[in-house]
């Protein structure tokens, strides 16, 4: 094989890979009900959302919409409204007054990940790592990721459990996954 053919043999491999993955991730899942574009940030897609108004509120509230904006790129674990509502009133009002804004800054860090990290690939490393991998957040929080059937758990320092409900809706910053309970720093 010349290298003229092994170089055109090469390009199409890549150019089918490529062609393979932006297929994979091109079509976004629904969110809510609302299509969620891959050419908008993490902010502009959750602000569409609306199973995510509280987290939106939330974000606003810890002043955490310039870093979710910007060029990332980010992993999110997207706490939707019925997650949230999980958490006592009082709590979640006492969590979004300005005199909280650290803790609130805190809990939400704890959602994401400095790197776009697709299902499949937290599915690899919990495979490699022997059916358990630590992430670790922004927020100085370590999730453990493990596979329930098909589906990707998340579990906190404290215990507490979530299942990603909608994974790898694409950002132009990173990557939302949809997850059913509030993840909370170590107690």
């Amino acid at each position: 094989m010349t290298f003229k053919t092994f170089a055109t043999a090469a390009t199409a491999l890549a150019l089918t890979a490529g062609a393979a993955f932006s297929e994979s991730h091109a079509a976004n899942p629904m969110v809510g009900g609302a299509e969620m574009l891959a050419e908008k940030n993490i902010i502009e897609n959750a602000v569409n959302s609306p199973i995510h108004t509280t987290l939106v509120a939330a974000v606003q509230a810890a002043g955490l919409v310039e870093t979710l904006s910007g060029e990332g790129p980010f992993t999110v674990f997207a706490p939707t409204d019925d997650a949230f509502d999980m958490i006592e009133d009082e709590s979640l009002n006492a969590l979004m007054q300005p005199s909280a804004k650290d803790q609130l800054t805190e809990i939400l860090t704890c959602h994401v990940v400095g790197a776009e990290v697709f299902s499949d690939a937290i599915g690899g490393m919990i495979a490699d790592d022997g059916g358990a991998h630590p992430v670790p957040t922004l927020g100085g929080c370590t999730l453990m990721a493990e596979m329930d059937g098909d589906n990707i758990t998340l579990t906190d320092e404290n215990g507490r459990m979530a299942t990603v409900t909608i994974a790898d809706v694409d950002q132009s910053n990173g990557v939302i996954h949809v997850i059913d309970r509030v993840m909370l720093p170590k107690q």
